[in-house]
């Protein structure tokens, strides 16, 4: 019979489409008979209510948007997972849209989404992210929105996420204790709070250990991976490289392994490696990879289930919610 809609019922059944609706919905002013027929031919027909439909009846679209800078990090994968199962319990559907960490398309997914596509919110900023007027404009418009990973502080909302400073003085604390005397800071986007406040936690770890920081240890690298893969050779083949090397972006940690074998720099031997990384790979690696993994699953968690108090009109602390990452010590770091 093909899609099997409320006005086929209503045919069938010799009723009016709003009797129909009102059955599927278990309304007190249909009769326990006339509910039990609805119900009886949806089950024959695999009738399956368009949540759309009914979103627009009830001016809901019973949608979330996510927006994410990409989806090729396993962090991002995970937050998605974790943000599917609540969304799915509350019978709504997650819409995923990408910034490629361009600020240009994160502006344009929001001005679009200004429209009523989505009941709320989820972001995760661009590294291109410097001005946040569009995310205010986006708040006038009454569409709540909660913050995940990366922030913007300037914003009066809800957001999730872990303790950056204390990740990267812990990574940077466990490369020192294990001898090294010259670490390595790699990082993409200074424009980041992530960034930033993981620099910080480096800077303070060296001085901690009567150590100083230097600028040329903190190597800025890009989103080309061919572009990396010059500037981490450039920076393991100095008169003096380091020994200790913090990638603080998961796609970055292949870059320096490839920049070490081609160098025939052993780890952890000659050079320790820790990456920001929830790699289910990074066990695999040789040598496995030592991490400070990120509680991503339980972040996408957090956030939505925020967004949906929100949602439900119950207050919601303005406080970000910080949840810990973990430091997984492998082969990478091992000597």
């Amino acid at each position: 019979m093909g899609n099997i809609t409320l006005r086929i019922l209503a045919r069938e059944l010799k009723l009016s489409t709003a009797t129909v609706s009102k059955a599927l919905t278990n309304s007190h002013e249909i009769s326990e008979k006339t509910k039990q027929r609805v119900l009886d031919l949806a089950q024959k027909l695999n009738y399956t209510p368009n949540p759309y439909a009914s979103g627009l009846r009830n001016k809901k679209s019973r949608t979330i948007a996510v927006i994410l800078p990409e989806v090729a990090d396993s962090f991002f994968a995970q937050v998605i997972d974790g943000i599917e199962s609540v969304a799915q319990e509350k019978g709504y559907h997650i819409l995923i849209r990408l910034t490629h960490e361009s600020f240009q398309k994160e502006q344009a997914i929001l001005k679009d989404l200004r429209g009523g596509r989505a009941d709320g919110i989820l972001i995760s900023v661009s590294s291109e992210t410097r001005d946040s007027s569009h995310i205010r404009e986006l708040q006038q418009k009454g569409i709540p929105l909660v913050f995940f990973d990366r922030v913007c502080e300037d914003i009066e909302t809800a957001k999730v996420v872990t303790d950056d400073f204390d990740s990267a003085y812990q990574a940077t604390r466990h490369l020192l204790q294990r001898g090294c005397r010259r670490v390595a800071f790699l990082y993409i986007s200074p424009d980041l709070s992530i960034s930033y406040q993981r620099m910080e936690g480096y800077k303070k770890a060296l001085a901690d250990h009567q150590l100083s920081w230097q600028l040329s240890d903190m190597v800025a690298c890009t989103h080309d991976p061919v572009a990396n893969h010059r500037i981490l050779t450039g920076l393991m083949s100095r008169a003096h490289p380091p020994d200790g090397v913090i990638a603080t972006v998961e796609k970055l940690v292949t870059g320096i392994y490839l920049a070490c074998q081609e160098l025939e720099l052993r780890i952890p031997w000659q050079v320790k490696v820790i990456g920001f990384s929830n790699l289910p790979s990074a066990m695999l690696l040789n040598p496995s990879l030592t991490t400070i993994t990120q509680p991503a699953f339980e972040m996408g968690k957090a956030a939505v289930s925020l967004l949906f108090r929100e949602l439900e009109g119950k207050p919601i602390s303005g406080e970000p919610m910080v949840i810990p990452s973990v430091l997984v010590v492998r082969g990478s770091t091992a000597l």
